[in-house]
């Protein structure tokens, strides 16, 4: 039986802003690397640069939803994407 393809991206919390009710930081998987702000009061979030940007974003997004009070600044992380790329 195949194994499923996946890729583990590594997130960094730069920030943590509750006041602007805002998370950034930076995601790596593979060779991409993005940065990101999290407006998690809207449930808006912007991934930069544009370059692969649909490979991580919905990923990002649960992960983001399902560890949102976990998360702090300065702090790394690691979720894995049921994708290889």
């Amino acid at each position: 039986m195949k194994s499923k393809p996946e890729t583990i991206a590594h997130l960094s919390v730069k920030e943590y802003c509750f006041s602007k009710k805002q998370i950034k930081g930076v995601v790596e998987a593979s060779q991409f690397k993005w940065t990101f702000t999290w407006s998690f009061n809207k449930g808006l979030l912007c991934v930069k640069p544009p370059l692969g940007k649909a490979l991580i974003e919905d990923a990002l997004l649960r992960f983001l939803l399902k560890q949102d009070y976990k998360l702090e600044a300065g702090n790394e992380y690691k979720f894995t994407i049921s994708a290889k790329f």
